[in-house]
């Protein structure tokens, strides 16, 4: 038997097992997510309540990879998808809206949110997910073990092991390969602190870190009236506003009754982390406040009920250096040993339809190699 551990339960994470359960149909998989939920930040939550269902970190899934939509639309399920049809305009530094962006794109999601993906990728495999368990240390170990990887495929891993230790104490494994899916920086700090005497270990630490990322500051905003808008997103075109991205969730059927609205308000990058630790009342009243003047409506000031989330690593925006300094790829390094990384940040590409295609090619990778 092969055992297979995983950090993280994010997209790329779900698409990886999601193949690694058919192609290595006698695998043992283990995945330990930090959070409550799954999919990062392709986060839904739910209001009972007021009936309200909201993605508020990604906002919908493109179709930009053929292998993605035949995941989504064939391989899975696709009862509950949603298609928000209106079009995503876009405002520039001083808020004036202009149409024609993605105006025929798909733009999915699910009537219960896009953290279905995941639910859906997960729930179809034998993998075993334990949540709010946050993985402090990563450790390579020698020794034999049965029935393990037994260096296939030119690889080095021979008959050493990977355990992972989280914040409680409690050690996970051995496992003969290890993913791990967190955002870059988080990645790096994992592997700075990894017990791993490898030269590869530093190399890869060193260019995770270097990944530069984009923090986003978010406010939900909830009014008991409808919009009439032609659209269903704005984006900043120019990124010299200090909102980045407004989105009306009430164009995702099932997420928001009739009658009403519900606006997710992503700041840029400057405004949300200059602001990312301040009074979060202080924050939603400011995004509310510019959502109302873009959008051009004084009622968006008082929202009868919000929201928020800060995420401090939401968007990778540049490429991994593969070969940060002479000689091989760090990334390819680390898989020869039985350890890769994985995620949107791999892809060089802050999409969530990028995080699914890298955790595919990384299944099918593993798969290889086992």
């Amino acid at each position: 038997m092969t055992t297979i551990g995983i950090v993280g339960a994010g997209a790329a994470a779900a698409a990886a097992t999601h193949v690694l359960d058919s192609a290595v149909p006698d695998a043992d998989v283990t995945v330990l997510e930090k959070s409550g939920g799954l999919c990062g930040r392709a986060a839904t939550r739910r209001n009972d309540d007021r009936d309200l269902v909201y993605d508020y970190g990604a906002n919908y899934l493109k179709a930009d990879d053929d292998r993605v939509v035949e995941l989504v639309t064939e391989t899975l399920d696709d009862e509950g998808m949603v298609d928000a049809v209106e079009p995503v305009y876009t405002f520039d530094e001083s808020g004036e809206v202009s149409p024609g962006r993605d105006a025929d794109d798909h733009k999915w999601s699910y009537r219960r949110g896009l953290t279905q993906i995941a639910k859906r990728l997960f729930g179809g495999t034998d993998a075993t997910v334990h949540r709010r368990t946050r993985v402090e240390t990563i450790r390579r170990e020698d020794g034999n073990h049965e029935d393990g990887v037994n260096g296939g495929n030119g690889d080095e891993r021979g008959d050493r092991s990977w355990t992972l230790v989280d914040t409680d104490g409690d050690s996970w494994g051995p496992f003969d390969v290890l993913l791990v899916n967190p955002p870059a920086p988080q990645t790096a700090e994992l592997l700075a602190d990894a017990e791993w005497e490898s030269p590869v270990r530093e190399r890869l630490r060193a260019a995770a870190a270097d990944v530069p990322y984009r923090t986003v500051w978010t406010a939900v905003l909830h009014y008991p009236f409808a919009l009439d808008r032609p659209y269903y997103g704005l984006v900043n075109a120019d990124k010299e506003h200090p909102v980045g991205w407004i989105s009306r969730e009430e164009c995702k059927a099932g997420h928001v009754p009739d009658g009403e609205s519900l606006l997710v308000v992503q700041a840029g990058g400057e405004w949300s982390a200059e602001r990312y630790d301040a009074d979060p009342a202080d924050n939603v009243a400011e995004l509310a406040g510019h959502a109302a003047e873009i959008v051009g409506d004084d009622r968006l000031l008082d929202p009868d009920w919000t929201d928020h989330q800060g995420w401090r690593y939401a968007i990778p925006e540049g490429e991994l250096d593969r070969e940060p300094t002479p000689g091989e790829d760090p990334v390819d390094a680390a898989a020869r040993e039985g350890l890769y990384v994985l995620g949107d940040w791999v892809a060089g590409e802050g999409r969530l339809h990028a995080a699914l295609a890298n955790g595919l090619d990384v299944g099918e990778r593993v798969a290889r190699g086992v």
